[in-house]
Formats: structure tokens, sequence, C-alpha cells
């Protein structure tokens, strides 16, 4: 691999072919993974918005955040780096002054840019008892940024949905092209009992494998269910007002969700429900209707894209790689080889004799189409599922554990301690990521490939870690 092959470059230019004047609508689900939309194949979903998108544009499955937490992954989306090479691995940092956003660039060159919704994750901790004297720091030191980086920010409750999209659109001025990116609150932790009526029946979900038989869990991931139908509905009353402003021929409409669910082996995992995302994108006349991929896409390559869609090149120091050619069914696109992902700090939690992965854990992955070798650097931390440590799921797990009555998979992937340092995993047979390789004469070949990528990858993003060994 070289610096190319990595989709580094040297300058920011505009490029020659590509629509200047293309509207993009970026909507963010919070703790969404693959294939939690009715498009994937998963029963009962509900989610008829996202489904007939999928229908009029490309669905993607494989499709890879940068990190399995809220504020790296968002970094990687919005500086096409990873949250590494972009210093934000904690979730109380503010995205420092130089690191050059899809928005900068966007507002320099002539659209009209906007976040509303939720908290974007990227400006560091609030005043007041959350963000402590680290937010005192942050104010003081004029450190927020992203009031001066888009013309439109706002951080309203779902509720307020509808007045904020119309209030933005309100603002914009005539003509200009613009740049939206739209959060949700949902299904983010934690679930409401009445996201959706009538609520799923736990007793008729569909469980994944990694998860144990138990009504807490069952309980779990109904609750999550439906909020993930509330998202549809909510998508639905922003195409619709895209569509009556007669906005909707001429935007690239990208679904996404920023990372994975907080159920265990997901959000904070590198396993694939922490960081393998819906994606789900229709640009009208561009996108062959009803398309579908699985080119391995990362959460690097969204701010690369929107670029190139805008007809810009990457910044210096953007990792990621456009994926326009793919979006449009050009056949000159090749693939990427590998994605990789970063597990780093998580919430404003602090080391504690007490502290557990959810809060302090440091891993890193590299997959490619059918491996994926996970690095635990701190193996020694014990697991505990990120945000639902709490709820009756982990609970009965974990006596579960104790009782001996998990079965010999799941016990092992969540009561092993200490973890390995490496684990390899084949997801063409072992898609559930059960089965570490790591190790095995017959797969030495391809466990130092991917170690290579994988220390290649830290000289390039200057990672703080220790490279992986390689043999």
């Amino acid at each position: 691999m070289n610096r190319r092959e990595f989709g580094l470059s040297l300058m920011a230019a505009p490029m020659a072919g590509a629509d200047p004047k293309t509207n993009i609508l970026f909507l963010l689900s919070d703790d969404h993974s693959y294939p939690y939309v009715g498009c994937y194949g998963y029963p009962d979903m509900r989610t008829p918005t996202l489904d007939k998108l999928a229908s009029e544009g490309l669905a993607f499955h494989r499709a890879f955040q940068a990190a399995p937490q809220c504020v790296p992954s968002r970094t990687a989306l919005m500086t096409g780096r990873s949250p590494v090479s972009a210093r934000m691995g904690r979730f109380n940092s503010p995205l420092p002054k130089e690191t050059v956003t899809l928005p900068d660039l966007l507002k320099k060159n002539g659209y009209f840019t906007g976040v509303a919704r939720r908290n974007y994750h990227l400006d560091g901790p609030g005043m007041g008892a959350r963000g402590g004297y680290l937010g005192e720091v942050v104010e003081r030191e004029h450190l927020k940024t992203f009031a001066t980086r888009l013309d439109f920010v706002d951080q309203s409750g779902p509720k307020d949905t509808v007045k904020v999209v119309n209030d933005f659109f309100d603002k914009l001025p005539k003509g200009k092209p613009f740049f939206f990116w739209v959060n949700f609150n949902d299904p983010h932790h934690p679930w409401d009992s009445n996201a959706i009526s009538p609520p799923r029946d736990p007793a008729k979900i569909k469980l994944p494998a990694h998860l144990p038989d138990l009504p807490g869990v069952r309980h779990d991931l109904a609750l999550y269910l439906d909020e993930i139908s509330r998202v549809d509905s909510e998508v639905k009353s922003i195409l619709d007002i895209v569509e009556k402003r007669g906005f909707a021929q001429n935007t690239l409409v990208a679904f996404m969700g920023d990372n994975g669910m907080a159920l265990p082996h997901g959000k904070g995992s590198l396993y694939d429900p922490g960081i393998n995302v819906p994606l789900i994108m229709r640009w009208p006349g561009k996108i062959k209707p009803g398309s579908t991929t699985r080119e391995l896409v990362s959460g690097e390559d969204i701010t690369p894209t929107f670029l190139d869609v805008a007809g810009l090149s990457n910044a210096p120091g953007m990792s990621g790689r456009s994926i326009q050619k793919l979006m449009r069914g050009d056949a000159s696109y090749k693939g990427r080889e590998h994605i990789f992902a970063a597990r780093l700090q998580h919430g404003s939690g602090t080391m504690t004799p007490e502290t557990k992965s959810s809060v302090w854990d440091l891993s890193r992955c590299v997959r490619n189409q059918r491996y994926k070798l996970i690095y635990n650097v701190t193996p020694f931390m014990e697991y505990q599922p990120v945000d639902s440590a709490r709820d009756p799921g982990w609970q009965e797990m974990m006596q579960a554990h104790a009782a001996g009555k998990l079965s010999k998979e799941i016990d092992r992937i969540y009561f092993t301690n200490p973890r390995p340092i490496y684990e390899l995993y084949d997801l063409d047979s072992d898609p559930n990521e059960f089965h570490n390789l790591s190790g095995k004469p017959e797969l030495a070949e391809v466990e130092r490939s991917l170690r290579k990528a994988m220390i290649e990858k830290c000289v390039f993003d200057y990672d703080f870690i220790p490279p992986p060994v390689l043999n």
C-alpha cells in the first residue's frame, strides 16, 4: 500500500465533470446497526420510508464506520480521516480548529451549510455539571468552532424536526446549493416503551445469533427496533419537506447509522454489529433505482464522496476515498481492499479500579471482504456493553453466565478475561465472529497481510498505540 491507496490527497481544488449545484442531505441515525432496515431483509422492521428510499436508490450492505462510538465516528464522517488522525479519541474534546471539515469546504465553495437536531458531538463538552472544569476550559479558550463552520446550527429535540427543517430552508438563499446534516435521537439508548403503537411483541422478534434467547434480551431488542421505526417516520417528514420545496430531483439523499446498537457485541466493539451500519443513497438520474452493493465502504469515505459530488477534491490529510463512481455504477470503480476502525474512550467517565471496557478500551481492526483482524491493546479491561449494562438483557446474561447456562460461543465472546490480544475471523464461515482463528498455521499468510495493513494505517494516521507484531 501507499498514500494513494489510502486515499491521501495533497490538495483541495475544484474537479471537472461533477455538478457543483447538487444539494446534499445527510440523515444520520444514532446507534443503528446493519441489518435493521426492512430493505436488508430483517423481518418486521416497519421501515417503509427507508425501504422506499432504497428502491429509488442504492443500498450498501458493507458500510462500516471508522469507530464504534458516536464522537470518533462522526469525526471521520465530517473530516474524511480517521478519528485517530484527527485527534478525536475523547468525547470531551472539541474538534481542533485547524482540522478541515466537509462543511468548511462546501461553505467556502458556495454551499449553504447546516446541522440540525440532536448533538452533533464535535464541539466538546458544555458548561455546567456535565462539562465540569473541562467544559470551562473549552469555553474559556474558545475551542468550539461549529457555530462558524456552518451557516445554520441547531440542537433541538425530536418534536421540533419539522419546524427546524423548514427553518433551514426558509434561511436558504435563493439559487444556492445546500448541505444539510440532520441527526436523530433514535435508536440511541435509553429506549422508549412508547416509540410506536402498537409496540412489537418481544416473543415474535428474530434474535441475532450473537445474543442469547433470554426474556430481557428480547425486551431490549424489541424496544430498539421500535425506535428504528420511529426514525423511519421522522425521515418521511423530512423527505416530504424536501419534495414540497421542490428540491427532490436535484438532491443527493444519504441515510446512515453513526455506529452500532447499544447491545452486547454492538456499540463500543469492533465486531460487525458495532461498526457495520445501514447506508442508503438516492440521487435521481445518477443512481440506478433498486441497486445494491457489497463493496467495502468506510465512514472516512463520506466527506470525499460529498466533496466529489460538489465538484471538489480531498483536502490535505484526508484518507477517505470518493465512491461516486460506485454510486453511478461506473465499471471503472476499484473497490477498497480494507476498511479500518478504532475503539477509543467512550463517554465522559474516568479511570477507576472499577472501570470497565464500556468506558475505556483501546483496540483496532482491519477487515477485508472475507477476514477481520482485531487487535486488543487493553485486553485486561472487563467487557461491559456500552450504555445498556443496567438493562434487563445484560443483567440476565450475567446471571446466565454465573449459572453456566450460556452457550460456549456466547460465554466466550462476553466473559473471557483477559481477552486475546489478536482475534481473526473468517466472516464467510463465521459471520457472528465466534471462532478466533488467530495463530492458526493455515491462515498465517492471511493474518500477516492484515497485520501489515494495520501497521500501515497506524503509520499514516500517526497512531499512538504500539503497532501489532508482524511475525
